[in-house]
């Protein structure tokens, strides 16, 4: 999108600035809080939230509470032409990871994997890519995942999400499993060059 115009300025400033309330709102969820808002995207119950946009702000949140430093979504511009939008980056571990969030009825086709690897592309080699799939992901999906290398790309469900989040709920919290979970992910994908490792079963 170009940003030439006294209205297009107009509307990128408003962007910004609901993108920073977007962000105050969800730093003041703790993890009983996250859950519940989880519940309210699968009831479509999100009141203030654009579609999809809980659920991208929700699942970095998890992560900044497990301490990684956190950026949600936001735009790569290049003057005022906007050139990616980005559902958001963490760093964890010593380890820096770009962020997809699909909230769908259903599963996530091969579109939003092949938009991240080519993100991917236009940055420094070992940046791990997620891409969060609410309701899963297509057969096709695993598939693409599976042979992005060079690009590392994980494929994490929305189901997994929100056990690890009853799990925090229910006294875990410093236990920081998100991250523990993001690690056996990796390792599986080095080790198998399987990006779908079922958390919950590994962490059972």
């Amino acid at each position: 999108m170009a940003v030439g115009s006294t209205t297009d300025i107009a509307e990128h400033v408003s962007d910004r600035r609901r993108a920073k309330q977007f962000e105050s709102a969800i730093r003041q969820l703790d993890w009983p809080g996250l859950f519940d808002l989880y519940c309210q995207i699968e009831a479509r119950e999100t009141p203030g939230w654009p579609s999809g946009r809980a659920f991208e702000y929700l699942v970095l949140r998890a992560f900044e509470l497990d301490g990684a430093h956190v950026e949600y979504p936001f735009r790569v511009t290049e003057g005022r032409e906007t050139l990616e939008e980005i559902d958001g980056a963490f760093y964890l571990d010593g380890r820096a990871h770009l962020v997809e969030s699909k909230d769908r009825d259903a599963n996530v086709q091969i579109a939003p994997i092949a938009k991240l690897r080519n993100q991917l592309l236009r940055r420094p080699a070992g940046v791990v890519g997620i891409v969060f799939g609410r309701n899963g992901f297509s057969s096709p999906a695993r598939t693409l995942a599976s042979y992005g290398a060079p690009q590392a790309i994980l494929l994490w469900e929305g189901e997994k999400v929100k056990w690890l989040l009853g799990q925090c709920r229910q006294g875990e919290a410093e236990a920081r499993l998100f991250a523990k979970a993001l690690e056996l992910k990796y390792r599986h994908y080095v080790e198998r060059a399987i990006p779908t490792l079922d958390v919950k079963e590994a962490m059972a």
